[in-house]
């Protein structure tokens, strides 16, 4: 027995399950409890917490520069070359030093593309020797 839809009907089926796709979205801590803070291993964490979908939004919280606290910020790097090599010609800066502390700095993933992201400061040293970088491509949620 086949189950057979009119095209209203199919419609409002599709609808629906978008709908239940968007309102699964997530909001994920960056780092979880540690934060975005150098020598935290960024890709492993991706890595145990992936994957990543549509309209899910990234919290990037760091806190502000100060005597004991070295800045940080977020950078949306242009392309693989430039995220292995931590290169920030072309990255355009999401998040500046004082934008991370209280509710964070926030990122919401809309496009299946590779999203890489690097802290920039220290002239690139967060994101070469802190391992401040990592990549999220998000995907389709599929079901509810």
């Amino acid at each position: 027995m086949a189950i057979t839809f009119g095209k209203g009907s199919l419609l409002l089926l599709l609808t629906l399950v978008a709908t239940l796709a968007i309102n699964q979205a997530e909001t994920i801590i960056v780092g979880g409890s540690e934060g975005w803070r150098y020598g935290y291993d960024y890709n492993d964490w991706a890595a145990k917490h992936g994957p990543f979908y549509i309209n899910d939004t990234l919290v990037f919280k760091y806190p502000p520069p100060s005597d004991t606290v070295r800045p940080h910020n977020v950078y949306l790097l242009p392309n693989l070359y430039s995220f292995l090599n931590c290169d920030f010609r072309g990255a355009k800066l999401l998040a500046g030093p004082n934008q991370g502390e209280g509710y964070g700095f926030s990122y919401v993933l809309t496009e299946v593309r590779p999203n890489y992201f690097a802290s920039g400061e220290g002239n690139g040293d967060d994101c070469k020797k802190g391992m401040m970088k990592f990549v999220a491509i998000p995907f389709y949620r599929l079901y509810p």
